[in-house]
């Protein structure tokens, strides 16, 4: 072999080396970016799970369980967080911050609990409640969905992180197999559980080991309810009684950075297995530019930036198109969280500004 042979067979050995070093390490932080991504979110869709839910419902969807929220709606449009964010000034002292999941894919807990805050806030708002009542508990909520709700029953969850919705709804109603548990738990104190501020730790623990048995019963002292939303009119009449929606989908919004429109809304992006809260909408005919919903992420205030509508559209949040919100209606796993589902006018001396 010449001098110049054994250069050119080293320097394709050294090549051949470094581009599989290259690869590995390109490999390697490509996975550590999709697993920060993954953990950022934590929607697994069970199309099966959710079916079964809604054999077991009597009035399965909002058409059926509100006939009169439907016949009713009047296309009005609806800030249902300034309900949030008074009852948040009343008992805690501060307006309402946003929702972060950190780094555990509790989407579909924070999603929910959001909604059960949101739709007793409305209560308070509207007289129902004596009281202004403390926020919903996360934790139970995501690791309910992830142990007893499911089907069938797991009393351990080691499969890494998330949940669907119907197993949420499953859980905050009661519907588990066995009946005396599952509910909703609010931040407080119970005995030796101190769930007055969210844990990551915590979400790891009790969604790999389920809630325990004590709470996950005493959370069946108080129980909401879910019924499936599968159209936009549903989503309006939902939103316009007082009950918000929980979408869990894989629609995605918007390129990084996300920065909101001159509307305060985002634009359709890459897919998302993601949860978040319907709970606002704001209508064409009433002299918006698009029909749209407000959704709020539990990403924390600071992952997206940029106008709002109106002034006080909150931290953390974005208004999406009305065809954006339909797709992920059409995914099947999307819920209206409300204590009942009785007509209710919120528009009634404009009670707390909820509806304009």
């Amino acid at each position: 072999m010449s001098h110049r042979q054994r250069y050119w067979t080293f320097s394709a050995l050294a090549f051949v080396v470094f581009a599989a070093l290259l690869g590995a390490i390109v490999d390697h932080y490509a996975h550590r970016v999709l697993r920060r991504v993954d953990a950022s979110l934590g929607y697994t869709p069970n199309p099966e799970g959710v079916r079964q839910l809604l054999r077991e419902m009597r009035e399965p969807t909002f058409t059926a369980a509100s006939p009169e929220s439907m016949a009713n709606a009047a296309g009005r449009d609806v800030f249902l967080y300034r309900a949030v964010n008074q009852v948040n000034q009343k008992v805690y002292g501060v307006p309402w911050e946003p929702l972060n999941q950190g780094n555990v894919g509790s989407c579909v807990g924070n999603t929910f609990a959001l909604g059960v805050t949101t739709a007793e806030s409305v209560d308070f708002v509207m007289g129902k409640l004596a009281r202004p009542p403390p926020a919903c508990a996360v934790e139970p909520i995501y690791a309910g969905a992830r142990t007893r709700a499911m089907l069938p029953p797991q009393d351990r969850n080691l499969g890494g992180d998330g949940t669907y919705g119907g197993a949420a709804a499953r859980w905050i109603t009661g519907r588990c197999k066995d009946a005396s548990v599952g509910g909703v738990l609010h931040r407080e104190v119970f005995g030796p559980h101190d769930l007055r501020t969210y844990s990551v730790a915590r979400c790891r623990e009790w969604g790999r080991d389920g809630v325990p048995s004590d709470l996950a019963k005493l959370a069946a002292s108080t129980r909401a309810k879910c019924v499936q939303v599968n159209t936009w009119a549903e989503l309006c009449a939902s939103l316009e009684r007082g009950s918000p929606i929980a979408i869990c989908s894989q629609v995605g919004y918007g390129p990084t950075p996300r920065v909101r429109d001159e509307h305060g809304a985002l634009t359709r992006g890459t897919s998302w297995s993601h949860a978040m809260l319907v709970w606002g909408v704001r209508h064409q005919a009433n002299g918006s530019p698009f029909d749209a919903g407000l959704i709020a992420n539990s990403w924390g205030k600071s992952w997206v930036s940029g106008p709002r509508w109106p002034d006080d559209q909150p931290d953390g949040t974005f208004w999406a198109r009305r065809a954006d919100i339909e797709a992920a209606l059409r995914g099947g796993d999307c819920w209206a969280i409300g204590t009942s589902y009785e007509w209710r006018d919120l528009a009634n001396g404009n009670w707390g500004g909820l509806a304009l």
